[in-house]
């Protein structure tokens, strides 16, 4: 079912010009690399750095091709599918695109597990992916490897077209967009709320029918579809989710490269996600600007506030421990990557500050 890397024999012109210029005509193997997203799009940039770090990291042994939005696949599940077929080399899926599959990506998805971007990043360069890529690779029949965990849109926070949030009390009675995934559910669930299952393309036309009246998303996410046209004007940073963007590679055709060429590729996932780390926090600063410009109420909760947040959304924990397959093991150990990425960043802190 799986296929190998196909060799490459077409002519230097299908290579993009600056790999042509020292490729020489020697490359050996093609990763064809897909996003369902867009050219502004953080995902785009990682891939960017992921083809020039490996095409020059191989001396033009490997080739990228990069196919942005709906060239290859339409939609997660067939994105995924193709990424299984070998059909696809590399594709990055959200949690919730994943979560059919396997169900215990959707750990990443818990809310106020990880404070900040330096736990969340510490955390991801750690043991726990490599923990999720064994889980992966069982569960997909050795099928779909996940290679590395980036960002795609910074943290999760509610925003909604009714009025400001800052406690667990101000979400009661509000329909709040979800993917079709039961976590995002519970979640809105057990801060009082109503959770309405809504495609992404329509969800501009959603808030402004009143259909739905809250999300859940990245400010990037928000500014980038224009939401506060169609009525969105509250944004409470509260920061309940990392937005982790999820790249998995076809395993056999990964284990089919020799090994210097697969320490390139681990390379230049890594060169990736250190990219999809950076780009949200640059991309966020215009876009809050924008936000505020437009008349937007942007409110950051008091530390005892965000623990009222986390204490109304405790309950989630124990739904996913009882509800999903390999939820208790996954769950432990990310809760044991934060304690020590904690108490790594409190020894850093100990010795920087003084």
């Amino acid at each position: 079912m799986l296929k190998t890397f196909s060799k490459v024999i077409a002519t230097a012109a299908l290579l993009t010009a600056p790999f042509a210029a020292w490729a020489d005509g020697h490359q050996e193997f093609t990763i064809r690399a897909t996003a369902n997203s867009n050219e502004n799009d953080e995902d785009y940039d990682g891939l960017v750095v992921f083809k020039n770090y490996v095409e020059s990291a191989s001396n033009g042994r490997i080739g990228v091709e990069l196919f942005i939005g709906t060239q290859l696949c339409a939609s997660g599940a067939e994105c995924l599918e193709g990424v299984a077929e070998g059909s696809i080399d590399v594709y990055i899926t959200t949690s919730g695109g994943a979560a059919g599959l396997m169900p215990f990506v959707q750990v990443l998805d818990l809310p106020y597990l990880m404070s900040d971007d330096r736990v969340a990043e510490t955390v991801l360069t750690g043991d726990f992916t490599r923990t999720m890529r064994e889980m992966g690779l069982e569960a997909t029949g050795g099928a779909l490897r996940l290679m590395t965990i980036g960002n795609t849109g910074g943290w999760r926070n509610f925003a909604n077209t009714q009025r400001r949030v800052a406690s667990p009390s101000d979400m009661e009675g509000l329909k709040i967009r979800t993917v079709v995934a039961d976590l995002p559910q519970e979640l809105v669930r057990a801060l009082g709320a109503s959770p309405t299952p809504i495609p992404w393309p329509e969800l501009f036309t959603s808030f402004q029918t009143g259909v739905v009246e809250g999300s859940k998303n990245g400010i990037t996410d928000i500014m980038g579809m224009k939401f506060p046209d169609a009525g969105l004007q509250y944004v409470t940073l509260d920061g309940h989710a990392y937005m982790g963007a999820l790249w998995f590679m076809n395993n056999e055709n990964f284990l089919g490269m020799p090994e210097d060429l697969r320490r390139v590729v681990v390379d230049g996932f890594s060169q990736l996600q250190q990219a999809t780390f950076a780009s949200p926090k640059r991309k966020s600063i215009e876009a809050y600007e924008a936000f505020v410009a437009g008349g937007g109420d942007l409110y950051v909760p008091t530390p005892e506030e965000k623990a009222a947040f986390a204490e109304a959304a405790g309950p989630v924990q124990d739904w996913f421990r009882e509800n999903v397959d390999g939820g208790n093991e996954v769950l432990d150990a990310l809760i044991a990557a934060v304690a020590e990425a904690e108490a790594e960043l409190a020894e850093d802190y100990a010795s920087d500050l003084n």
